[in-house]
């Protein structure tokens, strides 16, 4: 059961492993874009030309959906960034529902693990595989791996890493399941806990108050998608990527330098964010010596 990229690859590494994909549970195909062209989700298309069972249910309570899931008898179901399930669901198969989530649990439960430990400026995170039961990401753990997050890494990057250990993990996973080797490990809640809420638009707005350091981690954790973002002449600036500038100055935070050519920095608390990758409202995405080309400021 899974929807995006990150679900392809360990649907992929299970194939490859040669375990018998008893059916596919994904998104259903929606509209999108201005032609309105119907889209079909990443593992849908792979499951496809695997030439595997594919079920697309729009609500996952739909008797005529638990009646074909039923049928399929999987003794094991395995769940990678899909959408929350109900008890009927993953209660079904015999030997349980496992799910590989995009942290280190009991830190970073929630929709965006790998946002939120780049912003919170974590050096390792990982993938976790685990039983599903009634509260979300709180099952008993049953592997995890670490994983380096870089000084200037993105969200993007880590997720492409993590992607492909989750995946390992989770073949790992299912051969300790299939032979009964293996030991859950309750999870324990502890006074630092990290939490990974989902991401909304008022969260993405950069505080040039902060110091340069949370500010780069914000725009590390947001990059490439939802991506942090400022103001720039009333309009809309995207940030992707920008480098640290430690200073002393008395600029007034928010505020910008350019040579109207090669940089354009803004002031932060304890020194400056020089933008080098970025999107104005209206326009594609750029290098800033490219944007600068074509606006005065």
């Amino acid at each position: 059961m899974g929807t995006p990229d990150f679900a392809v690859a360990s649907l992929d590494a299970l194939v490859q492993a040669g375990h018998d994909i008893a059916g596919v549970i994904t998104a259903a195909d929606k509209p999108a874009g201005r032609g309105q062209k119907i889209n079909e989700s990443a593992v849908k298309k792979y499951a496809v030309e695997k030439g595997l069972k594919v079920l697309q249910p729009l609500k996952l309570k739909d008797p005529a959906f638990l009646e074909e899931l039923a049928a399929l008898k999987a003794e094991v179901q395995v769940v990678v960034a899909f959408r929350m399930l109900p008890e009927v669901v993953w209660n079904m198969p015999p030997k349980g529902t496992i799910n590989l989530h995009g942290s280190l649990l009991p830190d970073y439960r929630g929709a965006a693990p790998i946002n939120h430990a780049i912003i919170n400026g974590e050096t390792i995170t990982g993938v976790t595989t685990f039983f599903l039961k009634h509260e979300i990401d709180t099952g008993d753990v049953i592997f995890s791996a670490q994983v380096p997050i870089g000084p200037d890494e993105n969200a993007g990057e880590l997720h492409d890493k993590l992607m492909v250990t989750g995946a390992q993990l989770l073949v790992k996973t299912i051969a300790a399941v299939e032979a009964d080797s293996y030991k859950e490990v309750p999870q324990e809640l502890h006074e630092d806990q990290k939490h990974a809420p989902k991401i909304f638009k008022e969260f993405c707005e950069i505080d040039w108050n902060q110091p340069i350091q949370k500010i780069h981690n914000l725009i590390r954790g947001l990059s490439p998608y939802p991506t942090a973002f400022t103001k720039l002449q009333d309009k809309t600036l995207k940030v992707f990527k920008a480098e640290m500038e430690p200073a002393d100055h008395q600029e007034t935070p928010g505020s910008f330098k350019t040579d109207g050519k090669t940089f354009l920095k803004f002031a932060a608390k304890d020194g400056y964010l020089n933008l080098t990758d970025i999107q104005y409202e209206g326009k594609k995405r750029m290098q800033t010596a490219e944007f600068l080309r074509g606006m005065r400021l």
